[in-house]
């Protein structure tokens, strides 16, 4: 994926700048009538210590190549997140040709999915791809064998499939953390040419996830809730954590539970069905 890095990284930065508002930023002063949103370039470089032409530059794309020290001094100016930060140096990485090396998929790490059962519990990849899922899972979201292998990815069902609209009562929330975290994914994972073939797809085929992108959030999620209309048991709110292997954020465990009486009933119900299932197709 041949990425302009000077570009993005303006877009970046002048969209991190304009989110950001002068009383968070501690810059406030009286008398002076903004016509902006967010703070001012010059305040940025006051607040890094570099010069308003350099920020200038900087948010043109003219070529610049800060370094990782100006990088922080930014970093701090703007409030950037720690996933903004890592962002914003996964960008600048590629300047000087590192690269993280994929990890292989664990084949443990698939059986362990199967373990967790009765709670409901997946393995995806940084480009959201599901590899592996429990039976507990393919009934508490989809059965994903049913899916087509290449429109297998989490992304592409939440944003192109019609039953994901109805099935998550808070969708336009959840589409837009999970684009957050594939941005950061992007970012991270330069030289995986089916993430960028993934996300110019998305953008080709929907207007809602091409105006998310460019919003250029980024958060990577490490838990979180989701309210669900489900088919067979109604209308509960689920938890979930996402666990990496040590070093390998290529790969990660999904693990749903719930957070109240009305979900665990839910979830009770969700077994039984699975056992169900299992023992229809044994039989």
């Amino acid at each position: 994926m041949t990425v302009d890095v000077a570009q993005e990284l303006a877009v970046f930065l002048r969209a991190c700048r304009e989110r950001l508002s002068p009383t968070e930023a501690g810059v406030v002063r009286a008398g002076r009538a903004r016509r902006t949103p967010g703070l001012r370039r010059e305040e940025v470089a006051e607040l890094a210590g570099v010069s308003v032409d350099y920020v200038i530059r900087l948010e043109q794309g003219r070529g610049l190549r800060p370094s990782a020290e100006v990088l922080e001094a930014l970093a701090r100016a703007l409030r950037l997140s720690d996933d903004e930060h890592a962002y914003v140096f996964d960008l600048t990485r590629q300047w000087t040709a590192v690269r993280r090396q994929p990890q292989p998929e664990s084949g443990s790490l698939a059986a362990l999915v199967q373990a967790l059962s009765p709670l409901p519990a997946m393995l995806v990849n940084h480009r959201f791809d599901i590899r592996a899922w429990n039976p507990e899972c393919a009934v508490l979201m989809l059965d994903f064998a049913g899916v087509a292998p290449e429109r297998r990815n989490a992304m592409i069902l939440c944003t192109l499939e019609p039953v994901f609209h109805e099935y998550y009562t808070d969708r336009e929330r959840i589409l837009r953390e999970g684009i957050a975290d594939l941005r950061a994914a992007w970012a991270a994972h330069p030289d995986d040419e089916d993430l960028a073939d993934l996300v110019r797809m998305l953008c080709s085929e929907s207007a809602e996830f091409t105006d998310l992108w460019e919003r250029r959030d980024v958060k990577v999620k490490s838990t979180g809730r989701k309210r669900l209309n489900h088919p067979d048991v109604g209308r509960f709110t689920i938890e979930y954590d996402v666990l990496t292997p040590l070093g390998d954020t290529a790969q990660r465990l999904v693990v749903y539970k719930a957070v109240d009486a009305v979900a665990q009933q839910a979830l009770d119900r969700i077994a039984t069905i699975a056992a169900q299932n299992h023992r229809a197709l044994a039989g």
